[in-house]
């Protein structure tokens, strides 16, 4: 009996306020000293295509997925050099109010996350399930970020919290339920945070309280693109080489057209000579805004 392969890979179809897009600039490769990241706001460059094959010519509600275009702003891309874009999942960074355990399932472990401490934008976020598959990698308190380390969401629900009497001094009093009505709380639980059946004193890590952490959704995987912002394209340089072109023998103007036949670059030829007249140099002078209007093609060619 033969085994079959089943692909998981599939296009994202992610809301631009779940994207994050970070750009660097630098005029030119060799310039990597000065690296300032800005962000943009993905909200406003970043497009979705919406799929009308089976839901009517005039219906945009279906997100085509994968597909996505990128509106950048001119008054941010107004330089020549080369910008990076990195355009990553929006990372939620708030704190861990507390790590506990279900009050009805003891066994249960997870994370109390407060939504006071949650930027207001992503709240929406966190609602009952609202966060199951999403990524929590966690901070030391010096800020910096553990490296390759991470855990997964499992659930999300509301929760509240109760204070249970204990014989056993060591486990906490403070326990929580899962609650039908809305509050700031969130309990998530985590995987892994069970311990091996082979060593079950060994308990995974899941964090601790008042411990920064950053969830992010993993709805698709970063990319990095270069945009590079040049002088000139290959249409620009095909009418240096294939467009129309006209010399004036009277007071040497050359003029280079573009498809259309208007003027897109004038240059003063000249030579120098010496005392003797001899020719020392033949000078192609770039004109600059100081275009001689009189030499329209249609003029000269009539």
């Amino acid at each position: 009996m033969a085994t079959g392969t089943y692909g998981t890979i599939r296009p994202a179809d992610v809301s631009p306020e779940d994207v994050e897009i970070i750009m660097n600039y630098t005029p030119s490769r060799d310039n990597t000293n000065n690296f300032v990241l800005t962000k943009l706001d993905s909200e406003t460059i970043l497009k979705p295509y919406f799929n009308n094959l089976n839901t009517g010519v005039n219906d945009k509600i279906e997100i085509l997925g994968g597909l996505y275009n990128l509106q950048l702003p001119a008054d941010q891309f107004n330089a020549v050099g080369i910008y990076t874009l990195m355009i990553r999942p929006a990372q939620i960074r708030t704190t861990i109010l507390d790590c506990g355990v279900l009050s009805s399932l003891p066994n249960v472990k997870g994370i109390i996350i407060n939504l006071d401490a949650v930027p207001e934008q992503y709240r929406n976020k966190f609602v009952e399930q609202g966060l199951v598959g999403f990524r929590i990698e966690y901070l030391n308190s010096d800020g910096t970020k553990i490296p390759n380390f991470f855990r997964i969401i499992t659930s999300s629900f509301y929760c509240e919290p109760v204070v249970q009497n204990l014989t056993n001094t060591v486990q906490k009093a403070i326990r929580y339920r899962y609650t039908n009505t809305p509050t700031n709380l969130i309990f998530c639980t985590v995987s892994p945070s069970s311990s091996p059946t082979n060593k079950p004193s060994a308990t995974p890590y899941i964090g601790q309280p008042n411990q920064s952490i950053i969830i992010t959704n993993t709805f698709f995987n970063p990319i990095t693109l270069d945009i590079e912002i040049a002088d000139h394209d290959f249409s620009t340089l095909a009418i240096g080489l294939f467009g129309n072109q006209t010399k004036s023998m009277e007071d040497g103007i050359y003029t280079i057209y573009d498809s259309s036949n208007n003027i897109y670059k004038q240059y003063n030829l000249y030579e120098i000579r010496d005392q003797f007249n001899a020719l020392l140099y033949e000078v192609r002078q770039d004109r600059g805004n100081n275009i001689d209007f009189n030499k329209n093609f249609s003029n000269i060619s009539s």
